[in-house]
């Protein structure tokens, strides 16, 4: 009897072990069977969000695609060489020109490589008028910075710009923060510009296509004005559209050409005129060569 109990006993601890022997194998493989399907459904979840990223990147790229359907000579990188000639071109001779910090900071970062013509890149930074499509220019740099500090914007401001060209000037007045009101008479300047500034990547510009002797009377008025081809004077339209305490910067003459401020004072809307210096610019076309007012010859500059 007590051999059996013995028997039963030993037989009991003998069932005890081999399902205790049987949970720690199945707690051993479990995890062998589990971790291929872990790694399965993690490699899946990758291959999902990579799918779903790259869906995404398609349709950005699309979108910057549009924006940048530009078969321009100049579209080229910003490279760390033309940054630093651009570094050299604002110590070495814009801040000797120019006191306002903003104007400076704007003319560092506007790439001027990207407005001028590919046979031209190696002068890009040049302090010298460039020429560029329909018998036009695009003024030296010294020039743009100048008018850009006589226009004395503040943020947020309203400038028009009288004469597109290039798009040069334009991106540097929105550097500085301003709304930029641009209208240009030639078509095929007026897109090229556009497309250029596009693709740098400004939207605080507004394009017309039309004579900048009549200014844009639909969005007047304008706390500054500036115009970068001359008259033989001053086109009246211009004067009117200045709002209030505002500032029209100016070539004015035919041959030879003075650069002037106008002001229009905030109380009772008097407008005072000064000379700034002697300048160089391409005539402005349309209404303004039915005639004009010749200015006495000073020394001559190469501007726009």
């Amino acid at each position: 009897m007590a051999r059996q109990r013995s028997g039963i006993a030993k037989f009991r601890a003998g069932r005890r072990r081999l399902t205790t022997n049987r949970a720690v194998r199945s707690e051993r493989i479990v995890p062998r069977l589990a971790d291929p399907w872990r790694k399965t459904a993690t490699r899946a979840l990758a291959v999902l969000a990579i799918a779903v990223t790259a869906s995404v990147g398609i349709v950005a790229c699309s979108s910057d695609r549009r924006d940048a359907t530009v078969s321009s000579p100049t579209d080229s990188a910003d490279s760390a060489e033309m940054r630093s000639q651009r570094e050299r071109l604002v110590d070495d001779v814009l801040s000797k020109v120019v006191s306002d910090a903003r104007v400076l900071d704007a003319m560092r970062r506007v790439p001027r490589h990207r407005f001028v013509p590919e046979n031209l890149l190696d002068r890009a930074y040049d302090d010298r008028a460039l020429p560029i499509d329909q018998d036009q220019t695009i003024s030296q740099p010294s020039i743009v910075a100048r008018m850009t500090e006589l226009a004395d914007l503040e943020a947020g401001e309203r400038v028009l710009e009288i004469g597109t060209g290039s798009g040069y000037q334009a991106a540097v007045l929105a550097e500085v923060g301003a709304e930029v009101y641009t209208v240009e008479i030639v078509p095929e300047l007026a897109e090229k510009a556009r497309e250029t500034l596009g693709v740098l990547g400004y939207r605080n510009l507004r394009f017309r296509l039309g004579d900048g002797y009549d200014g844009w009377p639909d969005e007047a008025p304008f706390d500054a004005i500036l115009v970068t081809a001359a008259p033989g004077e001053v086109p009246p339209p211009l004067v009117e559209q200045l709002a209030p305490g505002g500032r029209l910067v100016i070539p004015v003459g035919e041959q030879w050409q003075e650069l002037l401020v106008l002001e229009k004072d905030a109380a009772d809307g008097t407008v005072t005129r000064r000379s700034v210096r002697p300048v160089r610019f391409v005539p402005m076309t349309g209404q303004a060569q039915s005639g004009g007012d010749r200015v006495p010859a000073p020394s001559e500059e190469e501007d726009r």
